[in-house]
Formats: structure tokens, sequence, C-alpha cells
């Protein structure tokens, strides 16, 4: 397995992950609208953010967005910012969601950041535990404004 920044070929792939965890979807069936290959411009364009692949040969087979802020606390470290968390349905239960997290905590931990923040909608309740599993605590409250 290979965790690396998506290309632009697998922004299909990574889409098909982010339509529906609970089943596989086919890259091919996905559109992909001109406001998706702006975001993803934007972050393959920017060095705090990363749309990481968790790759098994050709396959896309999970997928995280990591976004690195600066900040004044934690002695002006960084903090990483992870989202988008996702394995494909029909590859999960064999410890792939573990690697791809301990992989992108590691690159966190080697770019020097202070800590690790991460976001999950609260209807994930299994992804919560995931979550706590490894580690991470419930540490605060989110707030959201749709625009």
């Amino acid at each position: 397995m290979i965790l690396r920044p998506a290309t632009r070929a697998e922004l299909p792939a990574v889409l098909a992950l982010l339509a529906d965890e609970e089943k596989v979807v086919d890259p091919g069936s996905v559109v992909v609208t001109p406001a998706y290959e702006r975001a993803f411009a934007d972050i393959e364009g920017d060095p705090r953010n990363e749309m990481l692949v968790l790759v098994d040969g050709e396959l896309v087979v999970g997928c995280l967005q990591a976004t690195y802020i600066p900040g004044l606390g934690k002695g002006g470290a960084e903090r990483a910012l992870i989202e988008a968390v996702r394995v494909r349905a029909d590859r999960r239960g064999g410890g792939l969601g573990r690697e791809l997290m301990a992989r992108a905590v590691e690159r966190a931990r080697a770019r020097g950041c202070a800590l690790v923040r991460l976001t999950s909608d609260k209807q994930r309740t299994d992804a919560h535990r995931f979550y706590a599993s490894l580690g991470f605590a419930r540490s605060h409250d989110g707030f959201k404004l749709v625009l």
C-alpha cells in the first residue's frame, strides 16, 4: 500500500469514495464538475493542503484531506486537520483505515505538527468509535454556518 498525494487522474476515484460510504461507487459514473476541478487544483497547488490516497496497485482504496494550519498556540507549531476520510466499502474491516490514519498522523508528525485534529459528521458513530480506538479524544464541540 502506498499513501501519497492524489493525482488529477484519480479525482473520479476520490469523488466516488466520498459519494457513498456504504457502497462502492464506480469512478466512471462520477461527474467531475468544474467546481471539483477548481477545488482539486487549489488543494494540489497549496503546500498546506493534501488530498491523500491510499493505493493498492492501481486501485484507490482510501483517501483523506489533510490541511496544515499555522497557529500561535502550541509554541507556534502547525496543527493538522484531517477530513474526508474514506475507505472503499468492499475493503473495510481489514485494517486499511487504521493504516491510512497512522500514515497520515506520521506525515503530520514528520512535518512538525503539534497535534492532529479531525472532523467527523455526528451521524457517523462507527467512525467515532474507530477514531477513539486510534487514541483521538473528543475535546471540542464544533459549529458550522452554511453559506
